[in-house]
């Protein structure tokens, strides 16, 4: 278990000192880490639907869209979604394209009484590149880990 809690211990020392309102913020390699190694650890994408239907998703991910597209509002169900799916006691790591809308899923979970919440940086797709392009970068897809088209 010392591989685990040392990567739980610097995504904690990295929400520490972006003061972020929830337990961790995790590199995708290291998220991959804890699913394996983790038992009962659960990764919830919050992509949208069509995100996850036309880009790509992680096997085994419980899927729960944070906003709809498009218009990108945000679901009035995802909590209720989140509860229904993932035990409370649960590590959870929420996972979008970029890490921005999985910071709002992580912050709101952890405020609805979820204790070990983690954002995924970088998310799926990672960062833009130079030229604007998602994919080239880092993200999930870019560090080579397990992902299927549906």
């Amino acid at each position: 278990m010392g591989k685990i809690t040392e990567i739980l211990n610097k995504a904690q020392q990295r929400a520490k000192e972006a003061n972020l309102p929830y337990e961790g913020a995790i590199l995708p390699s290291e998220a991959y880490e804890i699913l394996k190694s983790a038992p009962g650890a659960r990764l919830v994408d919050v992509r949208t639907r069509a995100e996850i239907d036309w880009v790509g998703k992680v096997p085994g991910a419980v899927e729960i869209e944070w906003a709809s597209y498009p218009g990108m509002k945000q679901n009035p169900n995802f909590l209720a979604a989140l509860q229904q799916q993932v035990d409370k006691e649960s590590l959870v790591l929420f996972l979008c394209r970029s890490g921005q809308r999985s910071h709002g899923a992580a912050m709101v979970a952890t405020q609805a009484g979820f204790a070990d919440c983690y954002n995924i940086l970088e998310g799926f797709e990672g960062d833009k590149s130079s030229d604007n392009q998602r994919n080239g970068v880092n993200g999930w897809r870019k560090a080579g880990l397990p992902w299927e088209q549906s």
